[in-house]
């Protein structure tokens, strides 16, 4: 500590050598600096305040069929990036600044200037945003703020018109696209379904499916041909017996044998359709379906048609005092009927398991290729999917796009109020000169400061035995103290008079100059 004490002093010491030059500097920078405090030009301030209000009835009618961005973001992005060059320069035309600009040189330092003097400002959450600018005239401070709300408010239009404006034209194009995919699409839909109509199935289902119902109508088809086979055999064996029976017999067995062979075969046969019917839907549905419960319904109705029937032709018969050689006849006639009705059915489901036969057999054949086909056809159908999904949300987002650009119309992306309108200061607010002049105190004090010690370590000079020794590292003999004389003493202390008044005199200067300052500036205020 006391080592660092001892090279302070020495180094004031030999800076107190050089203490002249050092105030002449300090009054020369001091001059200079009040010279260009004073010569610099009063700035003057215009400023205005824009209310950005993002609030609209509109847009809560319009949720969920108009999109929607995010207004707020929107203008605070544009509020910072409000201050670019294109938007500078149209400002620099708009208030005529660029009227003084001769070269290219001079507009860019024209557009430089001015962007560094805009400045903008907000509170956030309260959509408050404070435009100012700063010139050494104030009009032209005014003029400028003016063209600057100008350009804010046109900025939000502008960008909001181009967005929807860009977004029908990118939509645009990709319907046209997926228009032309969907044709596509379709048209290798139909070539497929034209070249394979055959194997083309309407309800849906795969092959095997089909396969599977073939086989089961097969069956049946040949169950009922079974039936009805036995129920032709039967009725000959019916016929030749009774051909073959005494028509001498008595009349209580010929009623009798009519009893046995009363039949209702209108009756039989909706009987036997409506079982048929109610055996394919046990195969579909349960016993609880509104289709079984009515068929067995029906069914039980007819059955309760053919007793009362049944009932009927037997007191007819009965009744009748014919002999038994007419009734003979008359049985063997409606035996005879029932025989050719039963051939005819026969016939008949002869002809369909025939045709069931046939297809199941195209159906077998079809089986090897019918995976390569549906496969095809599920990518056909699927790329026919995806391309009309993806056009009919093309489509609504359209309409949706064309909403919104009506709504950004009629309510706008938000309502800019201009609160305080532009207005530049009658006082100058540059600039500090207060502040400026003891900066410029504080260099000139500074430089002279530095001149002292450059000086002395330039040349410097040695005040002590023991520095003398560690710079040169010679050992000291000796020291030989210097007495001053009465003269001498006399001398140092005018001497030090006059740099105390120097040094007294650049800081009363500068003292008296910032009090005037500040008195000026407080009659200004006031």
């Amino acid at each position: 500590m006391d080592l660092l004490i001892a090279q302070i002093l020495s180094i004031a010491r030999s800076m107190w050598k050089y203490r002249w030059p050092a105030v002449l500097v300090a009054w020369v920078a001091g001059a200079v600096g009040a010279g260009v405090v004073f010569m610099m030009p009063d700035r003057y301030e215009a400023s205005a305040r824009i209310y950005v209000d993002t609030q609209s009835i509109l847009k809560p009618l319009m949720s969920g069929l108009a999109v929607q961005p995010n207004v707020e973001q929107q203008v605070v992005m544009l509020s910072r990036t409000l201050i670019s060059r294109p938007n500078v320069e149209k400002l620099v035309r708009m208030a005529d600044l660029d009227l003084k600009s001769q070269s290219k040189a001079q507009q860019e330092a024209m557009i430089d200037s001015v962007t560094k003097a805009l400045s903008i400002q907000s509170t956030g959450r309260d959509n408050l945003y404070t435009l100012a600018y700063r010139d050494s005239d104030p009009e032209t401070a005014k003029r400028v703020v003016q063209s600057l709300v100008s350009i804010f408010v046109e900025s939000s239009l502008g960008a909001s018109r181009k967005d929807t404006a860009t977004a029908a034209t990118f939509i645009n194009e990709q319907i046209k696209n997926y228009e032309t995919k969907l044709e596509e699409a379709e048209g290798r839909l139909k070539e497929f379904r034209l070249r394979n109509i055959q194997m083309m199935s309407g309800d849906g289902k795969d092959s095997a499916s089909r396969l599977s119902e073939l086989s089961g109508q097969l069956e049946r088809s040949r169950l009922e041909l079974r039936e009805a086979e036995n129920a032709r055999d039967a009725a000959k064996q019916q016929l030749a017996g009774e051909r073959s029976r005494n028509a001498g017999g008595t009349t209580q067995s010929l009623l009798q044998e009519s009893s046995l062979n009363i039949a209702t075969p209108e009756i039989d046969a909706r009987l036997d359709a409506q079982r048929r019917n109610l055996d394919a839907l046990l195969q579909r549905y349960t016993e609880q379906h509104p289709d079984i419960i009515s068929t067995r319904k029906l069914i039980k109705d007819l059955e309760e048609q053919k007793t009362k029937e049944v009932a009927e032709l037997r007191k007819a018969a009965l009744a009748a005092p014919q002999a038994g050689g007419a009734g003979g006849s008359m049985m063997q006639q409606e035996m005879a009927r029932m025989l050719a009705a039963a051939e005819v059915q026969v016939a008949s489901l002869r002809a369909r398991v025939a045709e069931y036969s046939s297809r199941y057999s195209q159906a077998m054949a079809a089986m090897k290729t019918s995976p390569q086909l549906e496969a095809e056809a599920a990518q056909l159908n699927r790329d026919y999917a995806i391309h009309k999904k993806n056009y009919e949300d093309l489509v609504a987002r359209r309409e949706s796009a064309a909403i919104s650009g009506e709504l950004d119309v009629a309510s706008g992306v938000a309502d800019f109020r201009l609160i305080d309108p532009p207005r530049a200061s009658s006082k100058p607010v540059a600039p500090n000169r207060l502040l400026l002049l003891g900066g410029a105190l504080a260099v000139a004090l500074g430089a002279g400061l530095f001149t002292a010690f450059a000086a002395s370590q330039l040349r410097p000079v040695f005040h002590d035995g023991n520095e003398l020794r560690l710079r040169t590292e010679l050992p000291v003999l000796g020291v030989v103290s210097r007495l001053a004389t009465p003269g001498e003493r006399r001398r140092e202390r005018i001497d030090l008079l006059r740099f105390g008044a120097a040094s007294g005199g650049l800081i009363g200067v500068y003292a008296l100059g910032l009090v005037v300052m500040a008195i000026l500036i407080s009659r200004q205020a006031g």
